[in-house]
């Protein structure tokens, strides 16, 4: 551990950021910094966080498990990245986004918009496709727009490719890894481990009711959804699709995730934060065990130079104006942040893995706290200790 890390950390839990933080600092392959501080659940129990937490990583999914996919199968052969998606999916075959490029989801250039509750729009998570290859373009999109709506449409092109369930081609990337805390929808005998998330899914009640996706229900069916009570006479949402009420702890904290049964290509990876870091390893060209050392230039390279975000296979680079990677990190550096808290950056440069989990959006009320200033922070004081 760091105590200069840690105290820092300990005072952004005083402050009520989030109930707990679990970092790693990593250097050429070794754990440098190491240390689990507060309380991974709250209500409707404390339990401590401890360095072997597991969290519900969010957004770390994309990177972690569809990136590392797609990369591999690129790799293989099996997948031109410059296919056209029309060209892989029959939903988007006569779609507005058919010219669409495997590059373009990858790189978030696809046009697709960033987000769409697809649990109130589709009655069945096998219509999910359908519904983001019929979403309309908007010119008036940054040219990078980041969307969850690219990696879930990934996904379906893993799957596609492999002829296997997205989930089960994740374990067969990971088994080599040894990892045994990684995955989707973790076993209810876990949940002690697991890091608890909000309470119901208030967060995109709001987002619904701000965006408009409700208005097309009438009163009683809104108050029905926003109640938690799930099923509608028409068929959709359902009980498994509709906002949550309850203490989400142990199941994936994401909407649309949730709705595709826990497994999907934006969301949905839970683990510790020691299993990261050793994900995070096969992304640099001397240590990776499932790719090839040119592969892992991808992830390094710029692809979107000139544009409003510097952006590489998967990740942002550390050049992006205003990045969470801090002050001091090499430009080439490519991470990625997670809405429940969590975030990973590496810099290729130095081979150093910055890995740090939190669980922000648990027992606390809207709005959750901005943490990007701590992400930054996290990162300067661990470079400024390395040094």
């Amino acid at each position: 551990m760091s105590e200069t890390i840690s105290d820092f950390l300990q005072s952004r839990i005083d402050a009520g950021d989030f109930p707990s933080a679990v970092y790693l600092v990593a250097e050429k392959g070794e754990i440098k910094f190491h240390d689990a501080l507060g309380y991974a659940v709250v209500d409707p129990e404390r339990i401590e966080a401890k360095v072997d937490t597991i969290y519900d990583l969010a957004s770390l999914t994309k990177p972690l498990v569809t990136g590392l996919a797609i990369a591999k199968l690129v790799e293989s052969g099996q997948l031109d990245p410059t296919g056209r998606v029309g060209d892989l999916l029959n939903e988007f075959y006569t779609s507005a986004h058919a010219e669409v490029r495997v590059n373009d989801l990858m790189m978030h250039t696809s046009g697709l918009p960033a987000w769409k509750p697809l649990y109130l729009l589709v009655a069945d998570p096998d219509q999910v496709i359908e519904e983001i290859a019929r979403s309309l373009p908007n010119s008036e999109q940054e040219p990078v727009t980041y969307s969850d709506l690219n990696f879930i449409t990934l996904a379906a092109i893993i799957e596609h490719v492999t002829d296997s369930g997205f989930a089960e081609y994740a374990n067969d990337l990971f088994v080599p890894l040894g990892l045994a805390d990684s995955g989707f929808n973790p076993p209810s005998d876990l949940r002690p481990r697991i890091a608890a998330s909000e309470k119901g899914n208030e967060y995109e009640k709001q987002t619904c009711i701000e965006l408009g996706f409700l208005q097309d229900y009438s009163g009683a069916e809104v108050t029905s959804l926003l109640n938690g009570a799930g099923s509608l006479n028409n068929g959709f949402p359902t009980s498994h699709s509709a906002f949550r009420d309850y203490q989400i702890w142990g199941e994936v904290h994401d909407g649309n995730a949730y709705f595709m049964g826990g497994v999907a290509g934006h969301a949905g990876l839970f683990s510790t934060a020691k299993e990261v870091f050793r994900i995070a390893q096969q992304f640099l060209p001397n240590y990776t065990q499932l790719l090839k050392r040119e592969t892992c230039e991808l992830f390094r390279t710029n692809f979107t130079k000139g544009l409003n975000e510097d952006r590489s296979f998967a990740f942002q680079l550390a050049s992006t104006k205003d990045s969470t990677a801090g002050t001091t990190m090499s430009p080439e550096s490519f991470g990625h942040n997670g809405f429940t808290g969590t975030s990973l950056w590496i810099d290729p440069v130095k081979e150093r893995i910055f890995v740090l989990v939190t669980n922000r959006t648990h027992a606390r009320p809207l709005p959750f706290i901005n943490i990007n200033s701590v992400r930054r922070k996290f990162h300067d004081l661990s470079i400024e200790l390395l040094r």
